[in-house]
């Protein structure tokens, strides 16, 4: 460095503009793009039939603290589903690492998701590689501004609504709409519209590979959930480097067995996997961080292979111990299984917990001050406050009675006279038993019962109870 030349604080981002590639891997990713995005933009659209509610197919309804998941409200205190979901979640992403390596970030991660369409527009507007990279080195002049400019546009309008579509999981699609476009809509919706295309805009369109290589955390860590036997995008070293390393087909070596009989590996230095690679890493040089393992550098070798009528798989997904010694990688190991037995009974567990879940949350506490009352013509009464939440989206009539008692009173407090609660709702009530002298001694515990009156949901128990002078 000359003395003139002034010391940089980091790096500048040196643009990466892939090219387009076909093949198998290719065509998965567009599929799973396809997919996501039909998923995450259609649905806030879809309706749903309910007795009660939103009729919105996926709602997460804050206000009301009810989330609409197609037949299925999950209440606050069902929120520990959330909890077990993502611990499945968790050991899903670790077990598919441990076999498949980044798998997730290639083919399902947002940031890849969003990427590639950007990708995509780039493309169409401006062209392939070449021709993009054309543009970027030409002075600004009425072509490169209008290319810029459509590009950037349509990332804008892609951007603005995905924060649109996210912010319309929280209220109602048709009603949001509507009112964000007539400036009419809550402050809030502005704000995480706002927030979400700003960070689409920025991550996708301009941060890219950076977003991979610098700020996400999985790429750190991902090494220590690698061994010898995961699956990775590999570089068949020994095939393409062999003993003499690689040469261009000019050299005179024409044929495989001309490049063999002179200890050249297959690699013929064409550059392909480097120039189709979305982070721009030449997996020639082994694992690297930024590798995301899309699969998208197989197509392209894949592709070189076929033309020269040479065996693919120069870079292929193999373990390390298959680069090393040709034996196929084991997927039954220690770990799969551990990881495997714990996700099945973390699942098994969230069903079980989703098909068990009662309709009808019923506590019952007693009123303790006064703990019991001893009435003038003898009986002793005791106060009972019963709370019944009702999931159901349809009103309940409840019948109400005691077991475990002899002679006992049941007495609605207030002007309380049937036992209704309205579709998910939920109602207090103030209930009084009185049991006669001869038959209240101490403590006796009993059981308050309900039960649905058109039969539907059973009885629900809970016990109590109930308290008298010694005698």
């Amino acid at each position: 460095m000359s003395e003139s030349a002034e010391p940089q604080l980091y790096q500048s981002r040196i643009p990466i503009h892939p090219r387009s590639i076909k093949g198998k891997f290719r065509t998965f990713k567009t599929g799973v793009l396809v997919l996501a995005y039909a998923v995450f933009f259609l649905l806030p659209w879809l309706r749903w039939d309910r007795p009660v509610g939103a009729n919105q197919a996926i709602l997460f309804d804050i206000p009301e603290r009810r989330f609409y998941l197609f037949d299925m409200v999950i209440h606050p205190q069902d929120m520990y589903w959330l909890a077990v979901l993502l611990i499945i979640a968790a050991w899903l992403l670790f077990f598919v690492t441990g076999l498949v390596g980044r798998a997730f970030c290639g083919y399902f991660c947002f940031q890849t998701l969003w990427t590639d369409l950007f990708m995509f527009v780039e493309r169409w507007v401006q062209g392939d590689r070449p021709a993009r990279m054309r543009l970027l080195k030409a002075p600004w002049n009425g072509e490169k501004t209008t290319k810029i400019g459509l590009t950037w546009l349509i990332w804008f309008l892609i951007a603005v609504w995905s924060g649109f579509t996210f912010t319309a999981y929280w209220v109602d699609a048709p009603t949001l709409f509507v009112e964000f476009f007539t400036l009419q809509a809550p402050t809030p919706a502005y704000i995480t519209t706002g927030l979400l295309t700003l960070t689409t805009f920025v991550m996708a369109g301009l941060a890219r590979e950076q977003v991979c290589i610098y700020m996400c955390p999985y790429s750190r860590f991902q090494t220590v959930m690698f061994d010898k036997e995961t699956l990775l995008v590999s570089y068949d070293y020994p095939r393409g480097e062999a003993e003499k390393g690689r040469a261009h087909l000019g050299k005179g070596l024409k044929t495989q067995e001309e490049r063999h009989a002179a200890g050249v590996g297959d690699c013929i230095d064409c550059g392909l996997c480097v120039q189709v690679c979305p982070t721009g890493i030449d997996i020639r040089k082994g694992l690297q961080i930024a590798c995301i393992s899309c699969g998208l550098c197989i197509d392209a070798c894949d592709e070189i292979m076929a033309k020269q009528g040479w065996p693919k798989g120069l870079i292929r997904y193999a373990s390390e111990t298959e680069i090393e010694t040709g034996k196929k990688p084991s997927l039954l190991k220690f770990r799969t299984i551990g990881y495997g037995v714990a996700l099945t009974a973390a699942f098994i567990g969230l069903t079980y917990g989703v098909l068990s879940r009662t309709p009808v949350e019923f506590s019952v506490n007693q009123v303790r001050q006064p703990l019991f009352v001893s009435l003038a013509d003898g009986r002793v009464q005791n106060s009972y406050e019963l709370k019944i939440q009702n999931k159901t989206m349809n009103e309940l009539d409840m019948a109400l009675s005691v077991e475990g008692l002899d002679g006992v009173e049941i007495e609605y407090g207030g002007n309380v006279s049937q036992m209704k609660v309205p579709a998910e709702g939920h109602r207090n009530f103030l209930v009084r038993l009185k049991m006669p002298a001869q038959n209240a001694t101490g403590q006796q515990p009993f059981r308050f019962v309900i039960h649905d009156k058109g039969g539907a949901l059973g009885q629900f128990e809970r016990t109590a109870m109930f308290n008298s002078p010694n005698r």
